[in-house]
């Protein structure tokens, strides 16, 4: 991500600041995300296995999805059989929908929800894994009927639906633990969040790459998150980085 397009995406994350309601969050995203043909979303923590439908919604942050879609979705019990679901599980990285159907080609009720999927509106989306402050996984999806990110956005992407999660989280009340970082953390996180590699930041700090990597894990560790971008997120909604 170049310094100009952080600037752009830094002032977005600025108005989901001031986002009063999971649907003002909403609305940004869609406004935001369109030029991707983005018209649904939907973020939430995982429900555990045998969860009944009421409190699977329950863990919803933002339900953006068609309405006769979630009610269907939850009525079936699709969660547990969901391609997206179930990558989710071991897949810490954005994953398209059609790559999570490739991988469960062989189950025909995981290609059945995405066909259904598909015929309410949400033919093709963006799934970014997340992990709240508790070590709760959750997700945040992107989706619609002509979605498309190009391969160089896809990290712009997963930095605003990763930072609208995390305002998500806050304006329900689960998200209030203050994380401390120290002085060379906060250096490493933002170096990484003006597109700096390992390498490059080792450079400019005079450090191996190794220390570099080390910092940046225990960072993602007190921030719990799943990966750097995700860590980036937290760390610029609680102002530790700029």
């Amino acid at each position: 991500m170049t310094r100009r397009t952080l600037d752009t995406t830094l002032a977005f994350l600025r108005a989901l600041d001031r986002a009063a309601s999971p649907q003002d969050v909403g609305t940004l995203l869609r406004q935001e995300l369109s030029e991707y043909g983005v018209e649904h979303m939907l973020a939430g923590m995982i429900p555990s296995p045998g969860a009944s439908a009421g409190r699977q919604y329950g863990h919803v942050l933002l339900d953006g999805m068609p309405p006769a879609w979630i009610k269907r979705y939850a009525a079936k019990g699709y969660i547990y059989r969901d391609a997206t679901v179930r990558r989710l599980c071991f897949d810490q990285e954005p994953f398209t929908w059609s790559s999570a159907v490739e991988r469960y080609a062989d189950d025909p009720m995981a290609v059945r929800i995405m066909h259904e999927a598909a015929d309410h509106g949400a033919r093709a989306g963006l799934t970014i894994p997340l992990l709240t402050l508790d070590a709760s996984l959750a997700a945040c999806s992107v989706s619609g009927r002509h979605f498309d990110v190009p391969p160089d956005k896809v990290g712009t992407v997963q930095l605003i639906a990763t930072y609208a999660a995390a305002r998500l989280m806050l304006l329900r009340g689960s998200e209030s633990v203050e994380v401390r970082l120290t002085d060379r953390e906060r250096e490493v996180l933002q170096w990484a969040a003006d597109g700096k590699t390992a390498w490059e930041t080792g450079e400019i700090l005079a450090v191996s790459s190794k220390t570099v990597e080390h910092h940046l894990s225990t960072s993602r560790q007190k921030l719990r998150a799943l990966n750097g971008v995700q860590a980036v997120a937290n760390a610029l909604r609680q102002g530790l980085i700029h």
